[in-house]
């Protein structure tokens, strides 16, 4: 049986999803950071799975051979945190990092607990610099 991937677009309305997001203060965040990602992209935001709001598409390939499509910039407004999806090379980025605030990485990701905790201007530099690291599909 070929790997089917969850995380693909949706027709799940957006608005309605982020609605739902609890607490309020995530569920603000992720308005905010839904706009912000609309700007920078000029994209219109797709649900991507059940929980992530995605903007642009691109493809990938691993050295394993195994490929998919995913959005090229994106964020899911979870209960402990906003995950950003970015391209992020923390030795690149270190600098910009450095002057965020608080937050965490993981593996492709990036996680702030609330906004108010960071830069703005710094977050939109590390948004901006994903969108025009990737390829759109």
């Amino acid at each position: 049986m070929a790997y089917e991937a969850k995380t693909r677009p949706t027709e799940a309305d957006v608005g309605a999803f982020l609605d739902r997001v609890e607490p309020a203060v995530r569920r603000d965040d992720g308005r905010v950071v839904c706009e912000l990602m609309r700007k920078v992209s000029g994209e219109e935001p797709r649900m991507w799975g059940p929980s992530i709001i995605g903007f642009g598409r691109q493809t990938y390939r691993y050295a394993s051979g195994h490929s998919g499509e995913t959005s090229r910039i994106g964020f899911s407004p979870r209960k402990g945190a906003l995950v950003f999806y970015l391209w992020c090379d923390a030795a690149e980025q270190e600098a910009q990092l450095a002057r965020l605030g608080k937050h965490t990485t993981g593996v492709g990701c990036l996680y702030i607990k609330k906004l108010a905790d960071v830069d703005m201007a710094v977050l939109e530099e590390l948004i901006r610099a994903a969108w025009a690291h990737t390829e759109p599909a």
